[in-house]
């Protein structure tokens, strides 16, 4: 990772696992850096996979995954037959969009985690045959596995976004780092 991640203070397992999972976000807002929706919706792999299919379906996962802890139905509900449109923009869906409600999920997933009393407290998973029946996870395990998605699909974003440009993370990150600093001014 081209980033170095800091906990907000020493000992804050919740402010560090929080920052992680910013972390690995900020990657996936990274590969589609100065991108048009037309670039952002490009595969340029034999994957169907992209930047703008990424970010949509990172961003419906989170929502979906804190849903599931605060024992909510999921406001997408999607099935077998919608899932892949979990990975493709839609009609009056752009790239921006799908950036702002991404921005929108992290602020809500943000305040849930802070506001559990204990990262030990537990939820139920969903009845799926992947699951043991009536498995129970903690909060830390929800947050660990939102980065886990997130850093998987945000290293998929870097071999897309390398294939469109032939920019890297590396690149990006100065980049943005300099994007930042103009705005300064």
């Amino acid at each position: 990772m081209p980033t170095h991640v800091l906990a907000e203070a020493h000992g804050d397992e919740r402010g560090a696992l929080l920052a992680f999972l910013e972390a690995q976000r900020g990657g996936l807002r990274r590969a589609v850096l100065g991108l048009t929706d037309e670039q952002a919706a490009q595969r340029p792999s034999a994957s169907e996979l992209s930047l703008a299919g990424l970010v949509k379906h990172v961003a419906e996962t989170e929502q979906g995954w804190v849903e599931t802890a605060q024992e909510l139905p999921h406001s997408i509900a999607r099935t077998e037959e919608t899932w892949h449109l979990s990975f493709q923009l839609e009609d009056g869906e752009t790239l921006g969009s799908v950036l702002e409600f991404y921005e929108a999920v992290a602020r809500r997933t943000e305040k849930f985690v802070r506001s559990v009393p204990s990262l030990n407290d537990t939820f139920p998973l969903p009845s799926a045959p992947w699951y043991p029946p009536e498995a129970r996870q903690s909060m830390r395990w929800l947050v660990l596995h939102l980065i886990e998605e997130t850093a998987r699909h945000a290293g998929h974003g870097d071999i897309i976004r390398e294939s469109l440009d032939g920019r890297t993370a590396f690149a990006l990150v100065d980049e943005e780092q300099k994007a930042r600093q103009g705005g300064q001014e």
